[in-house]
C-alpha cells in the first residue's frame, strides 16, 4: 500500500509519460478576456517592443540635468511640461528644467527627477532642496523587457497578471491549450439523479457535481456521465463512453464487496492498474490505472473520499494534459490549536477551519468520510501525517486548503 505522496508521484510519472502535447484553440481576449483566465498558453507570448519604450518618469516633479542639483538650493529655470502621452518637445539644456508627470518621457539632455515635494516654484525659476543623482525616480528605455524577449513562457497557466502583460503586448489572439475532458461516472444502486426525491435507501448523486466543480476548478472540461447501477454490462457500456475523453474519473465500487465492480470490468477492458490502495483515511480504496491509453480513476463513494482523493491524485492528472507541469501539494504550516490522537499508521485528512492571525487550524468534529457538512464547516484538511499521529496544541501542522477556498 503506498504513502498518499508515493502515490500521487505514480500517477505524475504514468501520466506524463504518455501526455503529447494537447490540441490547442485560439481565444480572443479583446472580446472575452474571462474565456483565457486559468487557461494554460501555448505558445510562447514576446515583447513586440522595448518596455518601456522611453525613459519614464516614477513621480510628479521636475526633469533635471543631475550635473545642475548637486546640491540643495539649486534653482533652474522652468522651460515646459511632460506628461503622459505628451511628451516636451525640445531638450533639457544647462541650468533648464521641465515640469513631469508620473508615467511621461524623460525630456532629452535630463537624466533624473527632482520629486516636487523636494522643489518649489520663485517666479519663473525652480528652486531645489535636495540634491539630484543621475537615473533617480526613472525607469530606464526596455528595463522591463526588451524586444522580442519571451514574456510568458509556454505552459505557463494565465493568471490576471500573465493576462495583463499579454495586453500590453498586444497579443490579443491567444493562443491557449484546451481543457482536457474529464469523463465522471459514479456507481451503485443505491444513487439516485439530484434531481430525484430519493427512497428510504437511497442517496442522490452528490458526487457527480461536486466532482465537476473539482474539475472546472482545476482547469477541466467535466462530462458527466451519470451514474451505472452494480450491473456489470451497463457499467461497460458507461465505462467505454467515459474512456471517449481525456480521464475517466468513477466514484464508488472500487472497494472489495460483492458489488464492487468497477475493477474487475475495468480489468476485462484491458487497464492496467498501479495501484489499488492508499495509506489514507479518508480515501483508502482509491485506484489508478490506464485503460485504452487514457487515466482511470476509481475514487471511493463516501463524499470526503472523492473529495480528498480528487485533490491528490486527479488534479496533477488534469494539470498535466492541461500543457502544464502540476504543482506541487499546496501544504502549507499552522500552529494546531487542540489535542489531535489518530489511529495509526495512516495519514489524515480532517476536516478543519483556518484561522489568522497564527495561522491556526482546528479539526472539526465530524461523522466520517459520508458527512459533507463537515467539510462545509471548515475551509481546509488537517493533515496527520502516519510517523506522527499524536498531537499538542502549538504544534505546526500541515494543512490542505479546500481548493477554491482561499
Amino acid at each position: 500500500m503506498l504513502s498518499f505522496e508515493a502515490a500521487r508521484a505514480k500517477v505524475i510519472e504514468v501520466v506524463a509519460a504518455h501526455a503529447g502535447a494537447p490540441p490547442s484553440e485560439i481565444i480572443d481576449i479583446a472580446q472575452d478576456p474571462a474565456r483565457a483566465l486559468g487557461r494554460v498558453l501555448a505558445e510562447d507570448t514576446v515583447a513586440d517592443r522595448n518596455y518601456p519604450p522611453f525613459d519614464r518618469s516614477t513621480r510628479d516633479g521636475y526633469a533635471v540635468r543631475s550635473d545642475d542639483v548637486l546640491r540643495p538650493g539649486a534653482k533652474l529655470r522652468l522651460i515646459g511640461e511632460s506628461r503622459a502621452g505628451v511628451p516636451f518637445a525640445g531638450a533639457v539644456r544647462k541650468d533648464e528644467c521641465v515640469r513631469i508627470l508620473t508615467g511621461a518621457a524623460l525630456p532629452d539632455g535630463a537624466n533624473a527627477v527632482v520629486m516636487q515635494e523636494y522643489a518649489h516654484v520663485e517666479g519663473d525659476t525652480i528652486a531645489f532642496d535636495r540634491a539630484a543623482t543621475a537615473g533617480q525616480n526613472i525607469v530606464p528605455a526596455a528595463a522591463e523587457a526588451r524586444l522580442g524577449e519571451t514574456l510568458v513562457a509556454r505552459g505557463t497557466r494565465l493568471g490576471y497578471a500573465e493576462l495583463a502583460l499579454i495586453a500590453q503586448v498586444g497579443a490579443v489572439r491567444l493562443p491557449v491549450a484546451r481543457r482536457p475532458r474529464v469523463a465522471i461516472l459514479s456507481t451503485g444502486d443505491e444513487i439516485v439523479d439530484v434531481s430525484k426525491t430519493p427512497g428510504p435507501f437511497e442517496i442522490r448523486n452528490s458526487n457527480s457535481v461536486s466532482l465537476a466543480a473539482q474539475v472546472a476548478l482545476t482547469g477541466g472540461d467535466p462530462v458527466v456521465l451519470g451514474n451505472a447501477p452494480d450491473e456489470v454490462a451497463e457499467l461497460r457500456a458507461r465505462i467505454l463512453r467515459g474512456l471517449d475523453s481525456d480521464i475517466l474519473v468513477l466514484s464508488g465500487g472500487v472497494s472489495v464487496g460483492t458489488y464492487d465492480l468497477v475493477e474487475p470490468v475495468l480489468r476485462e477492458l484491458g487497464a492496467e492498474f498501479f495501484f489499488d490502495s492508499v495509506a489514507i483515511r479518508p480515501g483508502k480504496p482509491a485506484v489508478f490505472g490506464s485503460c485504452r491509453g487514457k487515466p482511470v480513476f476509481g475514487l471511493p463513494g463516501n463524499p470526503v473520499s472523492t473529495m480528498v482523493t480528487f485533490e491528490l491524485f486527479v488534479v496533477p492528472a488534469i494539470e498535466i494534459l492541461s500543457g502544464t507541469k502540476p504543482r506541487p501539494l499546496p501544504l502549507f504550516k499552522a500552529k494546531l490549536a487542540h489535542p489531535l490522537n489518530e489511529k495509526p499508521p495512516l495519514a489524515h485528512f480532517l476536516p478543519a477551519r483556518l484561522t489568522w492571525p497564527g495561522p491556526q487550524v482546528e479539526a472539526i468534529p465530524w461523522e466520517g468520510s459520508g458527512d459533507v457538512r463537515a467539510l462545509v464547516r471548515g475551509n481546509c484538511f488537517l493533515v496527520v501525517h502516519g510517523e506522527k499521529q499524536k498531537l499538542d496544541p502549538g504544534e505546526w501542522v500541515d494543512v490542505l486548503p479546500r481548493r477554491g477556498m482561499f
